[in-house]
């Protein structure tokens, strides 16, 4: 046992490191751009905070520790806790508040799917107090414009309503309505086609259903139905973000309309969107978000209500998408410079010269010979790490500095 990690977790090796920080930190250069902090989030919270009111399973939380103050758990997600700081230590703070993460997030797996994976890497945004269509358009474009800036090709987000839907759905008797919720969230049109609803409700349920695709032919469905003026006002909304959208962007925004999509977290009240990979005709999400305008008033100590949108991104999904970019690091990243002492009197000297190049002007990585090794095995080591140059360092502080192949070929490719 104690040769492995638990089940549903794993080590990342230098080059996966590497690979999936070259995401995030790109990630975070567009994050900044459009004028958003980092914020970072305690790992361990109470578990009635995780569980955002009942928004999202108890059963989902790893929980670790019962204490006399209440249960410890394992953050599933980031948006409870970034709503929890927003209304308590960063009340006094100008809004909008614009905040963005890149944490380890923790889903316990069912028993039915032991092993599967538990331990999770995102980085994402929060967009709070701004409850307006522009906010919507912002989010999105700024999504978008993470994509492109990885090089991300064959992508779409698909747009859902969750206000709009959950009012849709609310023409269904009580005891039916989960079960059409739930075949809607699962793509299970057989299981709709046998519920036992009268052919008007099941008509209905089939065309929510087909809610989905261009969005001017999914707004054209949708209109055909016997709306009331809120529902009326959220397709009009939508129709205006839509053309936001398409005359916002540089290139045709990639959009699918789904009025049928539905998260498992509970807490959207607006908007709601995936971001798809459609590479190779496969379906693999990427990341999710929506807007949630009744979080924040859980934390809120006198319960007052601010609205909130954003969205997370999953870096184990976008690694793997990217794994062919030749953008991506190919190999961890290697040493500048290997300070040698050629005797051990000359040890002192070599310290002083290598903390010389780490303090230097220009950040480069320095390594120390440690084992009084022969020249060829150093040169070897300096090979097979790709270390660029080797510097022979004696007692009086005299250098002779040495390039490597490593450092010809660099110069040779520039």
């Amino acid at each position: 046992m104690i040769h492995q990690p638990p089940a549903g977790t794993r080590d990342l090796l230098p080059l996966e490191v590497a690979q999936k920080r070259w995401i995030a930190d790109r990630l975070q250069q567009v994050f900044h751009r459009w004028g958003y902090q980092r914020i970072i989030t305690s790992t361990l919270e109470w578990v009635d905070t995780l569980t955002a009111g009942g928004a999202i399973q108890p059963e989902t939380v790893i929980q670790v520790e019962d204490t006399a103050e209440g249960r410890l758990g394992l953050r599933p997600e980031l948006t409870a806790s970034i709503a929890r700081t927003a209304v308590t230590r960063m009340a006094g703070c100008t809004y909008p508040q614009r905040l963005y993460y890149s944490a380890n997030v923790f889903r316990r797996s069912s028993q039915a799917h032991h092993g599967r994976q538990v331990e999770f890497f995102q980085t994402g945004v929060e967009l709070l107090y701004s409850g307006s269509s522009l906010a919507d358009t912002e989010i999105l474009l700024l999504l978008a414009d993470g994509l492109q800036h990885l090089g991300l090709e064959q992508w779409e987000i698909v747009l859902g309503e969750a206000g709009l839907t959950r009012s849709l759905l609310s023409v269904f008797p009580e005891a039916v309505q989960e079960t059409v919720r739930y075949c809607l969230a699962n793509l299970d049109r057989v299981g709709l086609e046998n519920l036992d609803l009268s052919p008007e409700l099941r008509d209905r349920a089939l065309l929510l259903f087909d809610l989905r695709g261009k969005p001017e032919d999914v707004l054209q469905k949708v209109s055909t139905l016997n709306l009331n003026p809120q529902e009326t006002q959220t397709v009009n909304n939508l129709k205006t973000l839509i053309d936001r959208l398409r005359n916002s962007h540089s290139n045709a925004f990639p959009l699918i309309l789904d009025l049928s999509l539905i998260e498992t977290i509970d807490y959207y009240t607006g908007i709601v969107f995936e971001v798809v990979s459609t590479r190779q005709q496969q379906y693999r999400v990427l990341g999710k978000g929506g807007r949630y305008d009744h979080l924040l008033e859980l934390y809120h100590p006198h319960g007052e209500s601010a609205p909130g949108i954003g969205f997370a991104l999953n870096i184990e999904e976008l690694h793997s998408e990217l794994s062919s970019s030749e953008e991506l690091p190919q190999k961890p990243p290697s040493s500048h410079w290997l300070v040698i002492p050629t005797t051990p009197q000359a040890e002192i000297a070599a310290l002083h010269h290598a903390q010389t190049l780490r303090h230097s002007d220009h950040v480069v990585r320095v390594e120390l010979e440690l084992e009084g090794r022969s020249p060829e095995d150093i040169r070897d080591y300096a090979s097979l790490s790709h270390i660029e140059h080797l510097v022979w360092v004696d007692e009086q502080g005299n250098l002779d500095i040495e390039r490597t192949q490593a450092e010809q070929n660099l110069s040779q490719d520039g």
